[in-house]
């Protein structure tokens, strides 16, 4: 199984969530049946690390992030059994790279999220705020990374 992550430029939230999802995985003794992998929707950080202050937030936190920034190309929806966006922008942009075979594998990550209020679905971006934002995400990630590898256990079965 191929689990991709979807922010807009792939250094902050979908690096985040990837490594989230991999941790999760691993607990789970599932790591080695599913890849994780993130993009951006824009090309702004191509080939760049995360973000420094979103490699901070995890580092203090005990999550580990690596990787260099890629932008999502026209295949990856159809490569990719679940592509999880981080916000509407993203989704409405994954979408329309999306074949319509394929729309059905784009789901918002914070859909899996069991403390989103209903209409909160989205990451939220700490690119311009403060490190209570970037803290913020970390938390939002490996609780909804939880709950897909969950989920995702029912299809591995």
């Amino acid at each position: 199984m191929r689990v991709l992550t979807v922010c807009s430029g792939n250094i902050c939230r979908s690096p985040t969530a990837e490594a989230a999802l991999k941790e999760a995985l691993a607990a789970e003794g599932l790591a080695d049946r599913v890849e994780v992998d993130s993009a951006g929707t824009g090309p702004w950080h191509v080939g760049e690390p995360p973000d420094r202050r979103m490699r901070k937030a995890a580092a203090d936190a005990g999550l580990h992030l690596d990787g260099r920034g890629r932008q999502l190309a026209p295949g990856d929806v159809e490569d990719y059994d679940l592509v999880l966006t981080m916000d509407r922008s993203n989704q409405r942009d994954v979408l329309r790279l999306a074949g319509d075979d394929a729309r059905d594998r784009v789901r918002m990550f914070r859909e899996f999220d069991p403390e989103a209020d209903p209409g909160d679905d989205e990451v939220p971006d700490p690119y311009y705020d403060g490190r209570e934002t970037f803290d913020e995400v970390v938390v939002i990630a490996r609780r909804t990374a939880r709950e897909v590898v969950e989920q995702l256990r029912g299809q591995l079965a």
